[in-house]
């Protein structure tokens, strides 16, 4: 079985860098457009995620616990637990948004050029370069465009449903009054464990939409109250679907 996971994970690579290059032509020209320009990159994403999963055997599939609208402006955040957290943004957001991400996976060659061109880059070697980052994710918020951030920051590698959580998603959407759309990746741990890239496996990778939680009430000093009910949220939806130790 390892061996077969192992030429699997390969398979899946080569067919995710095949799809990479396809569509790398259209995002490095949209990127030269502006809001418009980074819109449709997230289209084209979302055709490459789409197109990558049925050559690797990975059913998306959104499951929607409260009513969603899918017009609205959203502050989405989520559980990370796994490299296969990403493609699901692209495929289970219908607003137009824009991810933060980490400004180390710009190393990575070529793909890093993609990278660029999709996300919110974070540096956070300096306060100079964190503020930046900030600024950038007021400026989509301030144009209608939805954000999505992963609030504990990095993967979770314990075997608890969270880590703790940083409070930059939810000072943000206090300050911009921006609903909090909380959501739950349950199956990438499955399909791509954090412990190597050659655990790739076929199978469904399902989000689970949690209800919105409205800001309009709280204030810049009820950060902390925010983030922590969001937490409550999202740990007691993650061990609905998943098991835990109590």
């Amino acid at each position: 079985m390892k061996i077969l996971k192992f030429l699997f994970s390969i398979y899946g690579l080569l067919t995710f860098i095949l799809v990479m290059f396809i569509a790398l032509p259209f995002i490095l020209i949209a990127s030269c457009f502006g809001v418009k320009g980074g819109n449709f990159i997230y289209k084209v994403c979302k055709v490459w995620a789409f197109v990558w999963y049925c050559t690797i055997g990975v059913i998306h599939k959104n499951i929607y616990e409260k009513p969603h609208n899918k017009n609205k402006q959203y502050i989405f955040v989520a559980n990370h637990v796994s490299y296969l957290d990403i493609p699901p943004i692209v495929l289970c957001v219908q607003q137009a948004i824009r991810v933060l991400g980490k400004y180390e996976m710009v190393k990575i060659p070529i793909f890093g050029w993609v990278y660029k061109a999709t996300v919110i880059l974070v540096d956070r070697s300096s306060p100079e370069k964190r503020s930046k980052s900030v600024r950038a994710l007021k400026a989509a918020l301030n144009k209608g465009i939805s954000i999505f951030l992963f609030p504990e920051g990095t993967f979770n590698e314990s075997d608890m449903p969270l880590k703790s959580f940083f409070d930059g998603a939810f000072k943000l959407a206090i300050e911009n009054q921006t609903p909090i759309k909380p959501l739950l990746m349950i199956d990438t741990l499955e399909r791509l464990h954090f412990t190597s890239v050659f655990s790739l496996t076929p199978g469904y990778n399902r989000v689970v939409f949690l209800d919105e939680i409205d800001v309009s009430n709280y204030t810049i000093n009820d950060v902390g109250i925010l983030r922590d009910l969001t937490y409550k949220l999202m740990d007691e939806g993650l061990r609905r679907y998943r098991h835990y130790k109590a």
